[in-house]
C-alpha cells in the first residue's frame, strides 16, 4: 500500500502536510491538542486520520476564499 492510500498519517507527515514544524506537531499530539483526533497506538506510536487532515485543510481553504 502506498502512503497516499494509507488511512492514517504519521505525525511527521501531518507536520509536512500542514506546514507546521515536526516539534510543534509532536508536542500538540502528545497533549492531544491537534486540530484532528490523535490515534494513540501503544505508549509511543501516534497517528492521525488522513481523511480528517484532508477535511481540515479543505475547510481552511474554503474559509480563506470566503473572507478574501
Amino acid at each position: 500500500m502506498q502512503n497516499s492510500e494509507c488511512l492514517t498519517m504519521t505525525i511527521p507527515e501531518f507536520a509536512e502536510t500542514t506546514g507546521c514544524s515536526r516539534n510543534l506537531a509532536f508536542r500538540l499530539a502528545r497533549q492531544n491538542k491537534l486540530p484532528v483526533p490523535v490515534i494513540f497506538i501503544g505508549p509511543k506510536r501516534m497517528c492521525v486520520s488522513r481523511k480528517a487532515v484532508l477535511a481540515l485543510l479543505s475547510c481552511d481553504t474554503q474559509k480563506g476564499a470566503e473572507n478574501g
